[in-house]
């Protein structure tokens, strides 16, 4: 078991350095001149690059990627043209509240996802399993953004009985777990995780029901087991694939949030992606779009350990 997760660690590493390549190169190609964002328009020259040179953006794309390497392994991700302040006093706190949200999110979805997608296999080609394919459908095809107005028009507009933005009475000024900052986040996560819920209700579905299908589950039956034992051996079987699924929904959900987190208001990484794009913020971009893909890569290479507790033939791999 050490070794295949000291393997899985060292094939992180490639993937890891061509990350920080892709971020580095598209944030890079993006249309427009970052200094731009910060000069006026008639900014002399001599002005333009006296900034270009304080950002390091008049030298080659190499050193300018080494020289920002160097310095993101040591957790100095730069400066924001815009604030000032530091790209991690920035980058952080968003990606920490994003992941706040996440939480919330991937839970209602794998309690809702579970519970209708095991209870449609279990009565696969039924009206019930009908039923919560079609809806598992339209939540996959409904777009989280339209929801989320939706949500806000209903329960904060016309019923008034759920706040429309922000984190907390304070606005953004910061999460604390409290039944009052509890309710600015009911609307952002339900929108955030419908989509999910269908998506792991639907793979569910299927897996419950293909497994039931299998010779040893007949064989569980013909030595005696009960129902709930059998259900726990189906359990164990679908709990891979399952794993591979939350791990993907969860940083979907971390980088995939900003209209979401746009409509709330709610101050995420999301939030602070579409600031920073709408600002041409090079280093904000840089730093959250690495921050996100990092997230992703670690979410990933934490699936396929765990994984291998419930199929131990994945170590094989």
């Amino acid at each position: 078991m050490i070794f295949y997760v000291i393997r899985r660690i060292l094939y992180v590493i490639p993937i890891a350095i061509g990350v920080t390549i892709v971020c580095f190169m598209l944030i890079h190609l993006a249309p427009g001149d970052p200094p731009d964002a910060v000069l006026p328009d008639n900014a002399p020259p001599e002005m333009v690059e006296e900034v270009r040179a304080a950002y390091g953006f008049d030298k080659p794309l190499p050193v300018q990627y080494a020289y920002w390497l160097s310095r993101v392994v040591t957790g100095d991700f730069g400066r924001s043209i815009m604030t000032q302040r530091s790209v991690a006093s920035e980058v952080f706190p968003a990606v920490l509240n994003s992941l706040t949200i996440a939480a919330a999110a991937i839970v209602l979805a794998l309690f809702v996802g579970v519970l209708f997608g095991a209870l449609s296999g279990y009565r696969s080609g039924t009206l019930t399993d009908r039923a919560i394919t079609f809806v598992a459908t339209t939540g996959i095809s409904v777009p989280h953004y339209w929801l989320a107005m939706v949500l806000i028009i209903v329960f904060a507009v016309n019923m008034r009985i759920l706040p429309a933005t922000g984190m907390g009475p304070g606005g953004s000024s910061g999460f604390a777990f409290n039944l009052e900052n509890l309710r600015y986040m009911v609307l952002p996560a339900i929108a955030l995780a419908v989509g999910p819920a269908a998506i792991i209700a639907r793979s569910v579905r299927g897996t419950v029901s293909e497994i039931r299908k299998q010779d040893f589950i007949q064989t569980l039956y013909a030595k005696g087991l009960g129902p709930t034992r059998v259900f726990l051996h189906v359990a164990k079987n679908a709990a891979p694939t399952l794993l591979a699924i939350i791990g993907l929904q969860t940083a979907h959900l971390l980088g995939g949030s900003i209209l979401v987190e746009t409509v709330f208001s709610w101050p995420g990484a999301g939030f602070l992606l579409h600031s920073a794009i709408f600002s041409r913020d090079l280093p904000i971009l840089q730093g959250a779009v690495l921050v996100l893909a990092m997230f992703f890569v670690a979410t990933n290479l934490v699936v396929d350990v765990l994984q291998t507790f419930f199929d131990p033939r994945l170590r094989r791999g």
